[in-house]
């Protein structure tokens, strides 16, 4: 049985990831940070291990095929900044790969980075693929378009009675669903792809989100267009008024919205349902906001 191991198994594409290599017949090896605290995962082996700590990584991939790597960071907490998790985890993972003479090393990147290169975030994965790609072990870098939990913020805004959008709401994207995420990438590596641009089967402008948005929640569309040089003042004031923590996903966001988010067309699984099966949910529990399941490490 070929054995697998996934970095950042907690978060929202780890666990798809799990999922996806069990049913395929992989022995699933899920690294976590505290398996006390870890949530169900689909995987045969918890490995607890920090991987900022290259110490604690010694070992944990003897015998192993393949690792993927989803790990990173959306907020920064417990002091870790992008440069020592996105950028310098994914290293240390990498080096004891290498060690462990493993065959294959995936890694979960961000669609169009070149252009996003002053983004901390963005800056630190685009490092890391660097030395990926100078690695003897051969590899296959995943660029996702958005995730639909990532969405969800089109659903937040609408509740609120209001979508504000910068420039006309022309812009792209295709979004995609962990499962079909998950399924694309484990395609990719065993067609030994190198790179793969990947989105999902349905393109929408800006605009036609916060429709659907506000169709999903039967409300009257308002939409608010913002000139773009707001966003670039925004930009450039986010980093001197507000803590990293907050700038760091924010400066993504603005920077992404300003692009065409389209990849290749991939999966089954379509936003509209999405949205009808987050607001069945907030129902269901008798929330009041629409709490989308966020990128971890």
């Amino acid at each position: 049985m070929k054995r697998v191991f996934i970095a950042g198994a907690t978060g929202y594409l780890g666990r798809y990831l799990c999922a996806e290599y069990q049913r395929r017949g992989w022995y699933v090896i899920a690294l976590v940070r505290k398996t006390i605290h870890a949530a169900p995962i689909a995987a045969d082996q918890l490995i607890e291990a920090q991987a900022t700590e290259p110490a604690s990584l010694k070992g944990v991939m003897t015998g192993v095929d393949l690792a993927v790597s989803c790990l990173g960071i959306t907020r920064q907490t417990d002091g870790l900044g992008y440069w020592d998790v996105d950028y310098q985890a994914n290293l240390n993972l990498l080096r004891e790969a290498e060690r462990a003479s493993v065959g294959q090393f995936a890694y979960v990147h961000v669609l169009r980075a070149n252009e996003m290169a002053g983004v901390p975030m963005v800056a630190a994965k685009s490092a890391f693929v660097e030395d990926l790609q100078r690695s003897d072990i051969a590899s296959t870098v995943i660029a996702p378009t958005g995730y639909f939990s990532d969405m969800s913020d089109f659903l937040s805004m609408a509740q609120t009675g209001r979508v504000w959008l910068f420039g006309d709401g022309s812009k792209k994207i295709n979004p995609i669903d962990g499962a079909d995420l998950a399924a694309a990438t484990a395609e990719a590596i065993e067609a030994e792809q190198d790179w793969i641009d990947v989105g999902g089967p349905d393109i929408f402008t800006h605009r036609e989100l916060a429709g659907l948005a506000f169709a999903s929640l039967g409300k009257p569309e308002r939409i608010t267009f913002l000139p773009d040089f707001m966003r670039r003042i925004v930009l450039r004031l986010l980093p001197l008024l507000t803590p990293r923590r907050i700038s760091g996903p924010a400066r993504f966001f603005l920077s992404a919205m300003a692009l065409d988010m389209v990849g290749a067309r991939y999966g089954t699984q379509h936003l509209k349902d999405h949205f009808e099966a987050s607001l069945a949910t907030t129902q269901s529990t008798g929330g009041d906001q629409f709490t989308s399941e966020k990128k971890s490490s």
